[in-house]
Parts: C-alpha cells; sequence; structure tokens
C-alpha cells in the first residue's frame, strides 16, 4: 500500500481507498465535516493530514469519551421517566 504524505492532496477516491470505506460513506463522512476537504472544480480534495487524522488512535479515544459520555446522559434520562 502506498504511504499517505500528509502535505500531498488526494481525491474522494484515494482516501476512500486509503480508508477502505463506501462511497456512501466518503460522502456523509464529508456533509458531516468528519473529513475536511476542499472543493476544487466542482470535486473534493483532501490533504493527507486529513487522513492521517482520522487514522490515528488520538480520534478513536475521543469518540470513546463522546460515546461513554453520551450513553451517561440517556441512562439518566431513562432514569427520571
Amino acid at each position: 500500500m502506498e504511504e499517505i504524505k500528509p502535505n500531498e492532496v488526494y481525491t474522494t477516491e484515494e482516501t476512500r481507498n486509503f480508508l477502505k470505506i463506501s462511497e456512501s460513506t466518503i460522502k456523509r463522512f464529508l456533509k458531516k465535516g468528519i473529513i475536511k476537504a476542499y472543493k476544487v472544480g466542482g470535486r473534493y480534495r483532501i490533504w493527507g493530514r486529513e487522513i492521517l487524522r482520522l487514522l490515528s488512535p488520538e480520534i478513536e479515544s475521543k469518540v470513546y469519551k463522546a460515546y461513554r459520555k453520551a450513553k451517561e446522559k440517556t441512562k439518566k434520562k431513562i432514569e427520571n421517566w
């Protein structure tokens, strides 16, 4: 597999191949702002550092913390019913 270079620009197709995700998933990531991208000539371009940011363990821990927080909040709401 090719190395992801932080200062190189990639297409959505190249990004999908790096992340091994579907076309609908990449569209969802772009729409929700999970991946920051720039539109050039009607097509998205993504910096390599954005792809690397998604692959970092730091993101995983942030997602877990957000999940735990949402779970606890939901538990408290249910208890109040």
